[in-house]
């Protein structure tokens, strides 16, 4: 059987740390074959995000792979 991938959401609650009244939610989507590995992807781009705003880099964008 061929691995099937499925498109997946996962959803970050986001919040402003200067004004905690501003919340809302962020969500990741994107292909993955279980929750896990979409969960784990997940993790990944926010890691990245992060890092690349406390080096006051670029976020960077959309992945080639979705």
């Amino acid at each position: 059987m061929p691995n099937r991938r499925e498109f997946y959401g996962v959803d970050v609650p986001i919040y402003d740390t200067t004004n905690p009244a501003r919340r809302g939610l962020h969500v990741f989507t994107g292909e993955a074959d279980s929750p896990t590995t979409a969960l784990r992807r997940a993790h990944e781009v926010y890691d990245a995000a992060l890092a690349a705003h406390t080096a006051g880099l670029e976020i960077p964008g959309k992945q080639p792979d979705s």
